[in-house]
């Protein structure tokens, strides 16, 4: 056949990184989140219906950090097929980096007037351990909260990931390690405050933390890297990379078959994932102001899973959803039937594998496409 004679392929264009819609939605979203909230909170009075309380604005940047952890869980169990209960540690880790650089900014405001940390005075320490080197510069903080969750992920999902440990193997391994991490971290010795952890802090950048001006920053800020995470996620998933991911998910084997290693790609969105767990962690603790080794529990990480089944795994905006719901119940819940709380959340987990299996986000598309077929039938 001659080079004229050669059929001719044409490839699928890349899909948009939103639709018309998508984009609608997300510049609302930006505009509420850096524009609406803060004037809500700051100008519109107190007494005023339509002003956003301090607690409100708390617990919804709380929740748009769980929101970031349900991504992050979204893009590994989702999109890849591995379903990880550890990803409480990278959360907290991020979170305790942190923690560290808000303690080494408190300085002679601590009650022992030290520039050591009050629990290390009390423990009658002399000097700072030396994985507190970095803790007083803002820069290595920064870094530190991305490379430290990020180095642990890599090198724990490097040899299990080699050693093609998958499945319910893998996720009780990496529960195991989130709840041995959280037993060294009781530990005084290990200097992270053993079972008190970091709390009492005073600035971020000699900035006072405990003032209006301040929370809301914080909260702009999260929900600023809350959708720059959803874009990234959204360009990965419609990248060739993305595609790979979803049919290791789908056929790790036949995809080792054509001549892709799993390995990389599976190690890659895992160490991502574990990094935006970071980041979330080191958002969370200022706007809380406390981080413990109880952010390392088992169960936490076996909520953040939760939250991207009831969303709805693989759709990405879904376990954002979910994060929203099952906290804003959570937080209803425990004030108003505080004994119930852990009933709902198992009876939710198993309504939702029976009956929903495409979570939230997928019994909306049901509904929609009935809608659309019996009006198209009338």
């Amino acid at each position: 056949m001659s080079a004229s004679m050669k059929p001719v392929v044409s490839l699928p264009s890349p899909a948009p990184l939103l639709s018309r819609t998508g984009w609608a939605a997300f510049l609302v979203a930006l505009i509420v989140v850096c524009a609406v909230a803060p004037v809500l909170n700051l100008l519109v009075p107190a007494e005023n219906i339509f002003h956003l309380s301090d607690y409100g604005v708390g617990l919804v940047g709380r929740i748009m950090c769980y929101a970031i952890c349900a991504l992050a869980m979204d893009l590994i169990w989702g999109f890849t097929g591995i379903l990880s209960l550890g990803h409480g540690l990278f959360f907290a880790l991020g979170g305790y980096v942190m923690g560290m650089y808000l303690m080494r900014q408190i300085g002679l405001d601590g009650n022992y007037k030290s520039e050591l940390p009050d629990f290390m005075v009390f423990l009658d320490w002399k000097t700072l351990p030396w994985h507190w080197t970095f803790s007083d510069s803002f820069v290595a903080t920064l870094f530190l909260i991305i490379a430290v969750p990020g180095l642990v992920a890599f090198v724990f999902g490097y040899f299990a990931f080699r050693s093609r440990i998958k499945g319910v193997y893998f996720s009780i391994i990496t529960q195991a390690m989130t709840f041995a991490a959280m037993l060294l971290f009781f530990r005084n010795e290990t200097g992270f405050g053993g079972n008190n952890g970091f709390t009492d802090f005073k600035r971020i950048l000699d900035i006072p933390v405990a003032t209006p001006s301040m929370r809301m920053t914080l909260f702009v800020l999260t929900g600023i890297t809350l959708l720059g995470f959803f874009l990234m996620a959204r360009w990965l998933i419609n990248s060739k990379f993305g595609r790979v991911l979803q049919a290791v998910r789908d056929a790790e084997t036949r995809v080792m078959f054509c001549g892709y290693n799993p390995l990389g790609y599976k190690l890659t969105i895992w160490t991502i994932s574990a990094m935006m767990c970071g980041v979330a962690g080191a958002l969370y603790v200022p706007q809380v102001g406390i981080i413990n080794p109880s952010e390392m529990s088992p169960a936490n990480s076996i909520e953040i899973a939760i939250w991207a089944a009831v969303g709805g795994r693989a759709t990405l905006i879904g376990p954002i959803l979910g994060a929203f719901i099952v906290s804003g119940a959570k937080s209803w819940l425990t004030v108003a039937y505080p004994e119930f709380w852990l009933y709902f959340l198992g009876a939710l987990f198993i309504g939702v594998t029976l009956f929903l299996p495409d979570g939230v986000v997928g019994l909306v598309k049901r509904l929609s496409k009935a809608a659309s077929t019996s009006g198209d039938r009338s």
